[in-house]
């Protein structure tokens, strides 16, 4: 079966969610690679939200962290506040799953403006809980396109704190966990280089070349020694991703492929 980009940026984010792990999920794409995970390779994946579902087994994708379909698919429902303070700050959390308008070197995360924070050119969604995931979580996996524009040499604002300034940043920030492990894109995946901590590229999709990714990142990117090929979508995992798509567009009354 032939794949878009997109879907195999999904695809390859969906295989780094280990099955039986217990993972906090923003909205978007990381939901989207999130349930994939759970309808293919991690079926015992325990998807937690910020709204208080824990266990939610969606059938379609959720509009927003409010919506009615990840409650009545959970195993239970708490308190936002519980979910923060004894399921994340309490050290329950195994990987964050999140996106970004930008990201720099070190992982660190921009939600909250593009420009001037008291006269933005972009007013963007905002932090949510993403301060709080990237901080406490054990691991943080970023999903997102990849551009000069957001890939950023110094983002516009800090939202949420990866790996800070590089080294052992994050450890004098006293921030618990692993911070940032992967960042995976429509055209490679990152990692964080031991000691450094800054991000390099460990896996190139399948067709794409170093000189597209120079293209789009603002920094000057840098390649693992043994940078891998990414395996291609299995046809299992595109009718996955496709049924998924094509339900949630049915529910939401949207084109095919908006979901």
């Amino acid at each position: 079966m032939t794949y878009t980009t997109n879907e195999m940026m999904t695809v390859a984010a969906a295989r780094r969610l280990k099955n039986g792990s217990v993972c906090f999920v923003g909205i978007g794409l990381p939901s989207k690679a999130a349930n994939l995970a759970r309808l293919t390779s991690s079926p015992d994946v325990v998807l937690i939200y910020e709204s208080g579902p824990i266990g939610a087994k969606p059938t379609v994708l959720p509009l927003s962290i409010g919506d009615g379909e990840l409650a009545e698919t959970a195993d239970t429902v708490v308190p936002t506040g519980e979910i923060f303070r004894y399921w994340l700050q309490g050290g329950r959390i195994d990987v964050g799953f999140l996106g970004a308008a930008q990201v720099d070197r070190f992982g660190n995360i921009n939600t909250t403006v593009v420009g001037d924070y008291f006269s933005p050119k972009v007013r963007l969604p905002g932090a949510g809980g993403a301060p709080e995931i990237a901080g406490s979580a054990k691991s943080v996996l970023i999903i997102l396109k990849q551009s000069a524009r957001s890939f950023v040499d110094k983002l516009d604002f800090i939202t949420s704190v990866g790996h800070g300034e590089g080294g052992d940043s994050r450890k004098r920030l006293g921030l618990p966990g692993a911070g940032p492990v992967g960042i995976i894109t429509d055209l490679c995946i990152m990692e964080p280089e031991a000691g450094t901590h800054e991000f390099v590229v460990t896996a190139l999709h399948p067709g794409v070349t170093r000189e597209q990714v120079v293209a789009a990142t603002g920094w000057a990117v840098r390649f693992a020694d043994q940078v891998e090929t990414t395996a291609v979508p299995s046809d299992v995992e595109l009718t996955a991703l496709r049924d998924l798509e094509a339900r949630t567009a049915a529910a939401h009354g949207q084109a095919p492929g908006e979901a």
